[in-house]
């Protein structure tokens, strides 16, 4: 039987099949705004001055940091740290949900419920983050924690889909496409926050209340248009799950623990696997961090990030298109090995890049713009050809693990490398080892033996 013809892939005539491919791209449209306005922008260095205030009185400045800990069950943690300390326990208890989630994933005939179920509670988690006020950073810290957990959820669902929806010819220029129109959405939103951040007296608002309406305006934003996806999906039944008496869960738990033992029959995907936990964690840590470093080292006032990040968005939409195209033409292997050298240039300049100069700041916010959509869509299009059929959810589950906002290890490093020297300058240069590492394992990865080995049809450019 070929893939074509295998129950729920890509079995749709071509024009039903593009017409649930713009349904399913929505979603990217959708979570992109909590992603940008709320992780990215505005609730980090918000939660940093919260944490700030509860430990000093009031907020650090560059010039003048807030140098007193705050006392977490006995431990003294700096509350420029704590946003990415909260990040990295996020992500270590989505390693051991989100393989669960997977599994529960690849046996339900409900995908999509699911997906939407994890967008709304996620959702439903950043509008709470409206009431995080004055010095109540647990609150904030709490929010964050399960908001971030649920997009994990939710986008271990979506990416399994997206084998569901294309073939292994079009899942390049499918999953560019839904990156570069979440960059839109995020972008669009975002300039609607900028206003009003720059704006607040206008609207009878201080700063931090109108950073806060922001927030909810993000949560209902990746609530609201969830539903696109929610009514264009169809669902369809599962395959090569394993039959075992019980529930779901339990049933979920076997066929996880299968599949993880049989993983090792397909070494290129865990070391494509492996170079994606690296080089992701430095994408992730420097879209974190971004803001703060901006903010906290660089000297630069809230508003001017925002249209820094604004910028970003747009530029990435045309970066993830045209890293489409250049994977049509060179594979998407080789695509991704260039974004990288390019990152490693990127953390280099940051490390470099002088406070409150504006002109060289932009340059490198346009650089990051440039590779940013590109090196994530090309990576979960290219881990999507090398996953045994039927394992869908439970192999992005792992990719998950260390997708967007959810890296451990660069935010983990970040985080205790700014405790030890104080300052945000080392701490961004030694996210270097995460791309150098990354970009030597795919070196290793051959395409075309992975997707073989995977038991898939291999495209005509890899």
């Amino acid at each position: 039987m070929s893939r074509s013809d295998s129950p729920g892939v890509a079995d749709l005539t071509p024009f039903a099949r593009q017409r649930e491919q713009r349904a399913w791209y929505w979603y990217d449209w959708a979570n992109s705004a909590y992603v940008t306005s709320v992780a990215t922008v505005l609730f980090a260095p918000y939660l940093t001055s919260v944490a700030e205030t509860a430990a000093c009185g009031e907020p650090g400045t560059s010039s003048d940091p807030c140098r007193t800990d705050l006392d977490v069950l006995g431990v003294a943690i700096s509350p420029g740290s704590l946003v990415f300390y909260v990040v990295t326990l996020a992500t270590v208890f989505s390693a051991l949900v989100l393989p669960v989630v997977g599994a529960f994933a690849d046996r339900s005939p409900r995908k999509k419920e699911m997906m939407a179920r994890f967008a709304w509670a996620g959702s439903l988690a950043a509008g709470c983050m409206f009431f995080v006020t004055g010095d109540n950073w647990q609150l904030g810290a709490g929010l964050l924690l399960v908001a971030n957990i649920c997009l994990g959820s939710s986008l271990v669902v979506y990416d399994a889909i997206l084998c569901e929806v294309a073939g292994p010819d079009e899942r390049d220029k499918v999953s560019s496409r839904g990156w570069a129109l979440g960059y839109l959405g995020g972008g669009l939103l975002l300039g609607v926050n900028l206003g009003l951040v720059t704006f607040h007296d206008t609207f009878g608002m201080d700063t931090a209340t109108a950073v806060r309406v922001s927030v909810l305006t993000a949560a209902v934003w990746w609530a609201g248009f969830t539903l696109i996806p929610y009514l264009g999906l169809r669902n369809r039944a599962p395959t090569r799950v394993v039959d075992t008496p019980g529930g779901m869960v339990r049933d979920s738990f076997t066929q996880l623990f299968q599949t993880l033992k049989e993983a090792r029959a397909y070494p290129m995907t865990l070391t494509f696997l492996a170079a994606y936990l690296f080089y992701n964690d430095g994408i992730q840590t420097v879209i974190v961090s971004a803001s703060v470093y901006g903010e906290k080292e660089l000297g630069f006032a809230t508003e001017v990030l925002i249209g820094t990040i604004l910028m970003v968005q747009f530029v990435a939409f045309a970066g993830a298109l045209a890293f489409g195209r250049l994977a049509a033409r060179i594979g998407s292997r080789t695509t991704i090995m260039i974004g990288l050298l390019v990152w490693v240039a990127i953390v280099t300049a940051g490390y470099f890049m002088p406070e409150r100069q504006l002109a060289p700041f932009l340059i490198l916010a346009v650089a990051i713009g440039l590779v940013l959509g590109g090196t994530q869509a090309l990576s979960r299009s290219f881990f999507s050809q090398l996953i045994p059929r039927g394992r869908e959810g439970e192999y992005f589950s792992l990719y998950q693990a260390c997708e967007r906002g959810t890296s451990w290890l660069g935010t983990l490093v970040f985080g205790l490398v700014h405790q030890w020297a104080d300052s945000y300058r080392p701490a961004i240069f030694a996210l270097m080892i995460f791309f150098v590492v990354g970009l030597a394992l795919l070196w290793r990865v051959d395409p075309r033996t992975a997707i073989r080995d995977a038991g898939n049809p291999v495209p005509v450019v890899v």
